[in-house]
C-alpha cells in the first residue's frame, strides 16, 4: 500500500484573495483534511479564493466532491473560486465530467490573482 500524502498551505496575497497549495494526491483517505482546510480559508464578499493545484498529483471523485462543495460555500459568501496551475491531464478529466463550465481555471497562481483585480 502506498502512503498518501496532501498538505495544504494557506498564502494570504491580499486582503480580499487568499491562495491555498495543494500538494499531493487527492482522494479518499486524503480529502478530509483538503475539507477542513477550505472550510477555515477565510472568504471576502468580492474577493477571491484561489486553489493552486500545481502540485496535485492525482485526484479521485472524492476529491472533486470536496471542491464543488468549497465552489458552493464560495459562491455563498459571494467570493470567487478560482482554480491555477491544473496539469494537463487533471485538467482533461475536469473537461470531460464539465467541470470546466463550474470552475474558472488559470494557467497560473499570478494569473488567478491579477485576474481578481481585473
Amino acid at each position: 500500500m502506498t502512503d498518501r500524502t496532501l498538505t495544504v498551505t494557506l498564502l494570504p496575497r491580499t486582503p480580499a484573495v487568499n491562495v491555498l497549495r495543494v500538494t499531493g494526491e487527492l482522494d479518499h483517505h486524503t480529502a478530509p483534511d483538503l475539507r477542513e482546510a477550505l472550510e477555515a480559508a477565510p472568504l471576502v464578499a468580492g474577493g477571491a479564493l484561489v486553489l493552486d493545484l500545481s502540485s496535485l498529483t492525482y485526484c479521485d471523485s472524492t476529491g472533486i466532491t470536496v471542491l464543488i462543495s468549497a465552489y458552493h460555500r464560495a459562491a455563498g459568501a459571494g467570493s470567487a473560486f478560482v482554480i491555477a496551475g491544473l496539469n494537463d491531464d487533471l485538467k482533461r478529466v475536469f473537461g470531460i465530467i464539465g467541470l470546466d463550465q463550474v470552475f474558472t481555471f488559470h494557467p497560473s497562481v499570478e494569473d488567478a490573482v491579477s485576474a481578481q483585480r481585473s
